[in-house]
């Protein structure tokens, strides 16, 4: 295991080291760009919020998912009639900000907050970051416009988001010779390109291109998790939980990406050419992989510490989901929609929110204690995520949209309430 991805979420055992990296880092490049800026910019950008990406990303990601959700639904209870005629449609939006907006930003704050740790060369702070977070703000209010020019815009920011993220990170993990996290570079272009396809897609009016390319997306973020997932949660595991039996699995942590690569692109290309078979099997074999590795990791060990049960779940959640895709393609009773939000409520919301409030903690230099209503905010979730697969079985469906929604605002909103503060202050170390 990789000591450098432990100590993103264990910094205090750290802290004289990474003090005198500040340091170092603080002496040279920075203060070359500070030089640049006006005394009011210049204070501004020396706020702890603009210290490092995880800061105001996860914060306004976070936020941004809270009012999103409740938009949806009130959209689809016929209260915001402003969203269909916004430049999206209604469904791609709500796609967009939650898959690409909300999970995909947090992502990124989380790889350019570890790869510091991990290359020991300063990330993305200051005036790059304000600058970063101020695009990501404007493109959540362009991608309402219905004007073709606003639009265009949209795309060209998101466009700049993603690669100036992932220039940073490619150069800090290539120039350090990180070859480990070599994999996220292509990784992350593979979702920053269906992201950009897919709002030329829908603002181009093909709609189902669009949704193809979201739920490919998906599948891609599943690979994600399934490669941070099988770092930390063994590790924390092994570390956090009482008389934790972690057996290590290397046949199928090397299996794992081949299977998921090729259901993804047997399912992402089914919609170009028809394929003599389905994805069906892949995805289903993807699962089990995904699941045969949590059984190795001792889940029953953490069910005491919710910051490890709830990785445990979320990544229950994906192993779950993938089987469930499998099996709509062979019976009606699973729509595939319905199986999707086991990832991306389960899973994708899930693992973020448990990561979240581990790193916001550990990195900040505060106890891996979080308040008790933070347990409340995971056990929302995975509520949230039943609720969401199971009720539309049932015939039930807008009451699965209602109570998933609500148990998603809720959770994220206690994370908001505990946390906001914790990420605007000062390390308390």
């Amino acid at each position: 295991m990789s000591k450098s991805l432990h100590m993103i979420n264990e910094p205090n055992k750290q802290q004289s080291s990474k003090t005198r990296l500040n340091q170092q880092l603080n002496s040279t490049g920075e203060l070359e760009e500070s030089a640049k800026l006006s005394p009011k910019i210049l204070r501004l950008t020396q706020q702890p919020l603009w210290d490092l990406a995880f800061r105001p990303w996860f914060l306004v990601s976070t936020l941004s998912s809270v009012l999103s959700i409740a938009l949806w639904v009130l959209f689809l209870h016929g209260y915001l009639p402003a969203l269909a005629t916004a430049g999206l449609t209604p469904v791609a939006w709500h796609i967009h900000e939650m898959l690409f907006g909300f999970g995909a930003t947090i992502a990124v704050a989380f790889l350019l907050t570890a790869a510091q740790t991990w290359t020991n060369k300063r990330s993305i702070n200051g005036a790059t970051l304000l600058n970063l977070t101020l695009i990501w703000l404007a493109v959540r209010l362009l991608l309402w416009s219905d004007d073709p020019r606003v639009q265009v815009l949209a795309i060209v920011l998101q466009g700049v988001w993603w690669l100036t993220c992932i220039g940073f990170l490619a150069s800090m993990v290539i120039s350090a010779k990180s070859r480990r996290n070599y994999q996220f570079i292509p990784l992350l272009s593979v979702i920053m390109l269906l992201n950009m396809s897919f709002l030329i897609a829908d603002y181009s009016g093909n709609n189902e291109l669009a949704l193809h390319l979201a739920r490919t997306a998906i599948l891609t973020f599943g690979l994600l998790v399934g490669i941070v997932g099988g770092r930390v949660i063994p590790f924390f595991t092994g570390r956090g939980a009482s008389n934790a039996k972690v057996v290590a699995t290397p046949i199928l942590d090397k299996a794992l990406p081949v299977v998921t690569i090729i259901g993804a692109c047997i399912f992402f290309s089914g919609y170009f050419v028809e394929l003599p078979f389905t994805p069906a099997i892949v995805l289903i074999s993807a699962g089990t992989i995904h699941l045969l590795r949590l059984w190795y990791w001792d889940p029953i060990s953490t069910r005491k510490v919710p910051l490890l049960w709830s990785l445990h779940a979320a990544y229950l959640a994906l192993g779950l989901g993938l089987i469930a895709l499998g099996l709509s393609y062979f019976t009606d009773l699973i729509r595939f929609a319905d199986a999707l939000h086991l990832i991306t409520i389960g899973t994708i919301g899930g693992m973020i929110l448990a990561m979240i409030a581990r790193v916001s903690l550990g990195h900040t230099g505060r106890p891996l204690k979080p308040h008790p209503s933070i347990n409340i905010a995971f056990a929302l979730i995975f509520i949230g995520t039943l609720v969401r697969f199971i009720l539309p079985l049932l015939q039930m469906p807008v009451l699965s949209w209602d109570i998933s929604a609500l148990c998603w605002i809720t959770a994220f909103s206690i994370f908001i309430w505990h946390y906001a503060r914790i990420l605007m202050s000062e390390r308390a170390s």
